[in-house]
């Protein structure tokens, strides 16, 4: 029998416009170039680790505190365990982060253009947001941003390199930030870090109001393992365990935390996949801009372009006819760029194929 299924729902619920994320189609011979995922696979250590794990203990419930991977992070970045906090997945460190530090009187600040999914987390928790413009160049306006904090707020969340432009901040421009906002949280999401970034994890000693995010999804190759972790000083920790253990005490699973550890662990593998990003992004920005496309400087693995004379969402359809998927923001200021993922040099060339045809069919 069919009901009006909305009358079960919480009234918060109904007014809730939940985040879109990246097409995951089922297409033979696509070239997948939406959604940030790496194109090399993981270090054959995790795999090995993640098949030993489903073979010997999966009887038994994971460590809720994941000690041996919490020590691993800590090891690598310099810090101290109670430092460093993990989840399942980036998504949810940043939601369990927004609701631990960013429910206060004043609104948090939030660039325009960045991951939409922040003002998502905000419309959940009830949180005000001040949408912060970027500037011509799709910048974050560090000076105003400052000037803004320093008037009072309930925090700063950035993704340094930003999302969707893959422009980064020096490690000069977070510190005038956690200066401007001195008592409450900045929150840095580094996802792409790796990829050209300068990382504000050294920072952490000296500013209590610092919180790095980080995930093994994009340089690790685990996107479909869903790690992600948070660093920031043992006050900030505590917080975001006491939100996760109201929520979910086991949120990585045993396959998860013995994959995330062997992958951290082989730094070679790491820096050889991703100095081949790297390489082909490069690579990649010369070939569009022979093609007339205007390419923002990236510190990340996807680049954002346009083309001054054609539509943005047209070319995205006619790559997906050609069996490309990028990605199109249907966004204010940005409806004009496309999201490209960096794939392995063929499936760039690929690309690069179909949008001289899509460019001399006109």
């Amino acid at each position: 029998m069919a009901v009006a299924t909305q009358e079960f729902w919480s009234p918060r619920v109904r007014a809730l416009e939940p985040y879109v994320p990246g097409e995951q189609p089922r297409i033979a011979g696509l070239v997948k170039l939406n959604t940030n995922e790496n194109p090399y696979p993981p270090s054959p250590a995790a795999l090995d680790a993640i098949q030993r794990a489903a073979g010997e203990t999966l009887v038994l419930y994971p460590d809720p505190e994941s000690v041996s991977l919490r020590e691993t992070i800590a090891r690598r970045h310099g810090l101290e365990v109670s430092e460093v906090f993990v989840g399942n997945g980036s998504d949810e460190v940043l939601a369990h982060a927004f609701f631990a530090f960013f429910q206060q009187a004043e609104p948090l600040l939030v660039p325009d253009v960045t991951y939409t999914f922040y003002r998502v987390y905000a419309q959940l928790y009830g949180i005000d947001v001040d949408l912060q413009p970027v500037d011509e160049h799709l910048r974050i306006d560090v000076a105003a941003l400052v000037s803004r904090a320093s008037s009072g707020c309930g925090g700063i969340v950035l993704a340094n390199p930003n999302a969707p432009t893959g422009i980064g901040l020096p490690l000069a421009d977070i510190e005038a930030l956690l200066q401007a906002c001195p008592k409450r949280v900045v929150l840095v999401d580094e996802a792409y870090v790796d990829f050209g970034g300068q990382s504000a994890v050294p920072l952490i000693a000296r500013y209590p109001n610092l919180l790095v995010a980080q995930t093994l999804s994009k340089s690790r190759s685990l996107a479909g393992l869903r790690v992600g972790f948070a660093c920031g000083q043992p006050h900030l920790v505590e917080a975001l365990t006491r939100v996760k253990n109201s929520f979910n005490s086991y949120p990585l699973d045993r396959l998860a935390q013995a994959g995330a550890v062997a992958a951290l662990e082989d730094e070679a593998w790491f820096r050889k996949t991703r100095d081949a990003v790297i390489d082909t992004r490069e690579g990649l920005v010369l070939a569009l801009e022979d093609l007339g496309f205007d390419v923002l400087p990236s510190q990340a693995n996807f680049v954002f372009a346009r083309h001054p004379g054609h539509d943005a969402a047209q070319l995205a359809l006619g790559l997906r006819q050609r069996k490309v998927l990028v990605r199109h923001f249907r966004q204010r200021r940005i409806d004009q760029y496309l999201r490209i993922s960096i794939g392995t040099r063929e499936q760039c060339a690929t690309l690069v194929g179909a949008l001289r045809e899509l460019l001399e069919g006109d």
